[in-house]
């Protein structure tokens, strides 16, 4: 990383100060660097002597200066400065800057990964909506969050899992099951009712169409309890079914679908009860089981069995992640929850803790809603469905590419406005489309450019603005990288495309890239081929096709 290279030089000229007596030898733990807003004030830049002002007792540029002195001559850094009220600039040697041509193309996809985890084994789940019905929207954008930052710190050198978890147990699966047999019957000419929280959008009906066609009137004949049971059980494979392939149509990838069922089928939720009893984090109180998390800070008890004898949805949970941490043993596990799963982070905290297991280890990442418009209308429901717009039908209209872009262009805690109509827009407007035309344009120059031997071009001839720019903002990747998986902030990634692809455009405009001079034409080239690899490693962490023309 260029950054840790230079913050290592910072801490040597410092340390190198200090022996010589031009610094006093107050302890310096870390040398932290940021990039200036502004250009002119170099690549890279500094305020370690203003912070370490007071403990030396001496002006911030004073320090500067005595740190600038002892700076390491380096083909790295092409100027290095003190200035006002205490900075250090660093600015980077425009030859090392030109030879990273070279390092880019002979690292080649493999540019932007860097070793931040070390194989630590993570597992990230993600969207888990409940299959009583089609994935939303608002599923496509847990979607494309957790699938991208699985993408990313897989880049980072951590060794990561992706897992959907089946909530296939429990009182609102009997609802569906009821409600699909009430459909059936309707379908035959019964009268019977949907239950009072019943589901009531018309893809119900459809299943229990699609089971009459296939199986007649066969689960009329059967005792009410088992047809139930056995069409309700359809019906779930159905759902599950049809939210697998629309979360790969839209480039979602799983390693793992969980099923709730199972941990009753094991016998693993009694043995997490018990392991709650015994460590003293239960409570019997109105004929239920509470779980006693107020003991660890949260607010409020929360129920673990109610006094009917079903354990909740939160006790199958906190045996998931029993499952999780202390049989599958994953280092660090993420949970992406929708926006109505806020109160969820303090008592999932607490009921890891309880079971034994540092609550650091586990982070939940609630993402907000999301608006649908086309122009300044809002869409709000879907004739399918009755009150939800589905991920399909958004599939269906803009396509994976903008669906996954779009949804990844705000942070997870931000609510987000998602226009259909700018997104299927073939202009320079829609920043999917810009991004992917820039990496089409570049697929186009090296087309056109044909037989030219570019690979023996001499990179050192790539020292003009334009190109320069350019070379610096793809060597940015591996640092956005390293953010992105250290705060778990995959939204910086089409903010990044979008400035490579402006960065490319502008290049494209002021320098010829094939042109009479062969050497300088296969200097370009080179930087294009460059730019190719980075633009596409960035649209492939995001999910995002990189097409070869448009």
């Amino acid at each position: 990383m260029i950054r840790e290279r230079i913050a290592l030089l910072l801490k040597e000229a410092i340390q190198r100060a200090q022996a010589k007596g031009a610094l006093p030898p107050v302890a310096v733990t870390e040398v932290a660097l940021e990039r200036p807003q502004k250009p002119e004030f170099g690549d890279y830049a500094s305020t370690i002597p203003l912070k370490l002002s007071r403990a030396a007792r001496m002006s911030p540029m004073a320090i500067g200066k005595a740190i600038v002195d002892e700076v390491s001559s380096t083909d790295l850094i092409g100027k290095v400065e003190a200035v006002p009220p205490g900075f250090i600039n660093v600015t980077l040697s425009e030859s090392w800057l030109a030879n990273q041509v070279d390092a880019i193309i002979a690292a080649g996809p493999a540019f932007g990964d860097i070793a931040l985890g070390r194989g630590v084994r993570m597992q990230i789940e993600f969207v888990s909506a409940n299959p009583t019905g089609p994935l939303t929207a608002a599923s496509g954008r847990g979607g494309a969050l957790g699938d991208t930052l699985a993408n990313v710190l897989s880049a980072a050198g951590f060794e990561v899992e992706r897992e959907y978890f089946i909530n296939d147990a429990g009182s609102r699966m009997e609802v569906f099951f009821q409600t699909v047999y009430a459909r059936y019957a309707q379908a035959l000419g019964q009268a019977e009712d949907v239950p009072p929280e019943g589901y009531h959008g018309t893809y119900v009906s459809d299943l229990a169409q699609e089971i009459l066609r296939e199986y007649g009137d066969r689960f009329l004949r059967l005792p009410r309890e088992r047809a139930t049971e056995e069409m309700g059980r359809i019906a779930l494979d159905r759902m599950v079914g049809a939210a697998k392939r629309d979360l790969a149509d839209m480039g979602v990838r799983y390693d793992c679908w969980f099923s709730e069922q199972s941990l009753y089928d094991s016998s693993l939720v009694k043995k997490t009860l018990e392991l709650l009893r015994s460590r003293g984090f239960t409570d019997e109180r109105e004929g239920a089981l509470w779980f006693t998390s107020s003991a660890l800070g949260e607010d409020k008890d929360n129920v673990l069995v109610r006094s009917n004898g079903a354990p909740t949805y939160f006790a199958s949970d906190i045996t998931y992640h029993y499952n999780k941490f202390l049989i599958r043993n994953y280092d660090q596990v993420i949970d992406i929850l929708g926006a109505d799963h806020q109160g969820h982070v303090p008592r999932m905290k607490a009921g890891v803790t309880a079971l034994g297991v540092d609550p650091d280890h586990l982070t939940l990442i609630v993402h907000q809603m999301i608006t649908l418009r086309r122009g300044d209308e809002i869409v709000r429901m879907s004739k399918r469905t009755g009150d939800i717009v589905s991920l399909r039908e958004v599939l269906d209209e803009v396509g994976p590419d903008a669906c996954r872009f779009f949804f990844l262009s705000r942070s997870a805690d931000s609510q987000m406005d998602f226009d259909l109509d700018l997104a299927k827009r073939q202009s320079n407007e829609n920043p999917v489309y810009y991004v992917q035309y820039a990496h089409a344009r570049i697929a186009s120059i090296l087309r056109y450019a044909g037989d030219v031997d570019f690979m023996t071009g001499n990179v050192t001839l790539l020292v003009s603005e334009p190109e320069q720019t350019l070379i610096r903002k793809m060597l940015q990747l591996p640092e956005l990288v390293e953010i992105a998986a250290t705060r778990l902030e995959p939204h910086h990634l089409p903010y990044f495309a979008q400035d490579l692809a402006a960065v490319f455009h502008s290049f494209y405009k002021q320098c010829r890239v094939v042109s009479d001079d062969l050497e300088l034409t296969r200097a370009r080239l080179k930087l294009v081929e460059a730019a190719k690899i980075v633009l596409a490693k960035t649209l492939a962490l995001m999910g995002v096709a990189a097409p070869e023309q448009m």
